[in-house]
């Protein structure tokens, strides 16, 4: 079989590469409406994009913002829709005004001028970065059209837009909800609508989540695994990690998950081992070689557990 007939999503899908830890994502963002066929492969770069944007956008990016451009068919091509996460404000710009918009955001000045109605539901970025990765075109594309139609058609409160690349092309389609900021891949037909509703629950959909982007690999695989225990027991809980990320910690292998229910509270240990895996990040990769040595990490053991017993 030829590399332009192979997708690095069915070879990461046929490897075992889990979903749970792939979730890193930076916790600030501008998100920036461009019209999608002047995309470049770079995530913030457009080809119709004047220098000056691009070198501002480039110095926002260093110091720490990332930077995506967004589209939907409904903006107007010459005046953009901005968002700023996680302080979940949106700003309208005409082309004309967008250099001076970002450097007042550079500058850290008053951006009241430019300043619209903050968005009223989540924000649904899919990645449909075909430029970046034939997998994202292929299965992020038609992910996207079914989230969105979803959405039109059940008058659901969220905001569905196509994304530049969003991190791990092999886990296509990809997205991201704003402002929780929970990463998803592998997004099916089957996923879009329990999807939707897991969300306007303020729950993660747990068989395409990749966990929360504020914590470490790990982490992250510790938390889905909580998650998944306690749904498995029909208990919907928040969680959070109790204790940090450290050397020994992931030599031994166990972290700790305090969980709250609107009826209960309990504590999890969770066991997460490292696993190497040999897998292609991107399409591109396929025609380069063989595949690359990558480690994961894989829950073993989910127990429930005494405040004190963790470490005796």
């Amino acid at each position: 079989m030829s590399a332009t007939q192979r997708f690095c999503t069915r070879e990461s899908l046929a490897q075992g590469d889990p979903l749970a830890g792939s979730a890193a994502h930076a916790e600030r963002n501008l998100l920036l409406s461009w019209p999608r066929p002047k995309w470049q492969r770079s995530l913030r770069r457009a080809s119709d994009m004047g220098d000056e944007v691009s070198t501002r956008l480039e110095a926002i990016a260093d110091a720490g913002r990332r930077v995506n451009l967004i589209h939907r068919r409904d903006q107007p091509s010459a005046r953009h829709c901005l968002y700023l996460m996680p302080e979940n404000r949106r700003f309208e710009v005409t082309r004309d005004e967008l250099s001076a918009f970002l450097a007042a955001l550079e500058r850290n000045e008053p951006l009241a001028h430019w300043e619209a109605s903050p968005p009223d539901a989540a924000l649904l970025l899919c990645c449909t970065h075909g430029k970046k990765d034939k997998c994202c075109a292929k299965f992020g594309y038609a992910t996207y059209k079914a989230l969105d139609a979803a959405v039109a058609e059940r008058a659901l409160p969220f905001e569905v837009w196509e994304s530049t690349h969003l991190g791990g092309c092999r886990l296509a389609a990809s997205a991201v909800v704003f402002p929780a900021l929970r990463k998803y891949g592998r997004i099916g037909d089957e996923d879009v609508l329990p999807l939707l509703e897991s969300e306007m629950a303020d729950r993660p959909y747990l068989p395409c989540y990749r966990g929360d982007s504020r914590l470490s690999p790990v982490q992250q695989c510790a938390q889905v695994a909580a998650l998944e225990w306690l749904a498995s027991r029909s208990i919907h809980a928040d969680v959070s990690v109790a204790q940090p990320s450290n050397e020994q910690e992931s030599s031994q292998g166990w972290i700790a998950i305090d969980w709250r229910s609107a009826s209960d509270t309990g504590r999890l240990a969770v066991r997460c081992e490292p696993r190497m895996i040999q897998r292609y990040d991107t399409c591109a990769d396929l025609a380069a070689g063989p595949p690359a040595a990558s480690q994961v990490w894989v829950a073993t053991q989910v127990q429930a557990i005494e405040m004190a017993a963790l470490h005796s």
